[in-house]
């Protein structure tokens, strides 16, 4: 069984430390945190130890580890368990730096240690099936990708400000989605936005509402909308439209039960947030990462994916800032 070091006992810490129990193919050795109560009741639940960086990395018990801290600890972190030799699951974005992503990419191929990016979002059972059916030609040759994603409300203001802005926090999913369902490369990006939402944002010198258009150099084209509010819920939904005909991956509802009257024909609402719509590609997401280290083989979701969506954000924010379609290399 894998042994795992987790650095960052939050939200998503917990989650990725519930689903290594729970798979039987992995345990969880040390857990680090800088908040010491939150490390010790993750240990205590699985039964790590509560360590710092430098004794959970010098372990040589440990061969795996499971960077969700802060993000301005991913890629110092990353660097360090790639001289260690561990091989490294890092939750999205590496660093909010593109120069410091490619320091961190360097000295892990360095390294020679495999690194995964938590872009979870490909694990999810439905775009899975939707991005199987495009990849065996069931709608013809792919013409255009629509990606909506829109939050049930703002996250805190001091979250905000540190975050990296909408497209670097938010967005960067979709941008990852985006470039998977293409099977290509964007190479001009056109983005607008605006604070629809909550002055609070704005002040804090971000967007809470953006409309983003990407095109490849064979004309293929995704549109990305954002909102950081949906009053009925977590709206994720992928539309591809083909030569052949379309694809589309709805909202996960809280059942399926519907009810109708002589008003009309009510069903649920999609499911409040990611930790509900998310659950299961959470799941299949660190099984994969799992299965890639025992056999040796490559990472489903590289580290070079994680570098590729920031470069999409950064030329998004630009386009935003300057008014113009910009260009990538």
């Amino acid at each position: 069984m894998l042994q795992f070091a987790l650095f960052g006992a939050g939200r998503i810490g917990a989650i990725h430390a519930a689903n290594l129990a729970a798979s039987g193919r992995a345990t969880l050795r040390h857990v680090v945190d800088v908040h010491a109560p939150s490390a010790a009741a993750l240990a205590v639940r699985f039964s790590a130890s509560v360590s710092d960086v430098s004794v959970a990395l010098a372990d040589p018990a440990v061969q795996a580890v499971l960077i969700a801290s802060s993000t301005d600890t991913h890629a110092g972190l990353a660097v360090a368990a790639a001289r260690a030799g561990k091989a490294i699951f890092c939750e999205k974005p590496i660093d909010l730096s593109l120069s410091r992503v490619s320091e961190c990419l360097a000295a892990v191929a360095e390294a020679g240690v495999p690194m995964m990016v938590g872009f979870n979002r490909r694990f999810d059972p439905d775009f899975v099936v939707l991005h199987r059916r495009v990849g065996e030609g069931a709608i013809g040759a792919v013409e255009q990708v629509v990606i909506t994603s829109r939050d049930p409300g703002p996250p805190p203001v001091d979250y905000i400000k540190v975050s990296g802005g909408l497209f670097r926090d938010m967005t960067i999913h979709d941008f990852d989605m985006a470039r998977w369902m293409l099977g290509e490369e964007p190479v001009e990006v056109f983005a607008m936005g605006a604070n629809l939402v909550d002055p609070v944002i704005g002040a804090a010198g971000d967007i809470d509402s953006a409309m983003v258009l990407l095109k490849t150099a064979s004309g293929r084209m995704a549109t990305i909308n954002n909102s950081r509010r949906a009053s009925y819920g977590y709206d994720q939904r992928v539309e591809v439209h083909g030569s052949g005909g379309r694809l589309i991956a709805g909202n996960r509802i809280a059942s399926t039960v519907e009810q109708a009257d002589a008003t009309g024909v009510v069903t649920e609402k999609p499911l409040h947030f990611f930790l509900e719509r998310y659950a299961a590609a959470y799941r299949i997401e660190l099984a994969a990462f799992i299965d890639a280290v025992e056999a040796g083989a490559p990472m489903p979701v590289g580290a070079e994916d994680g570098q590729r969506a920031l470069i999409l954000a950064d030329a998004a924010e630009r386009s935003m800032r300057e008014g113009r379609a910009v260009r990538l290399p």
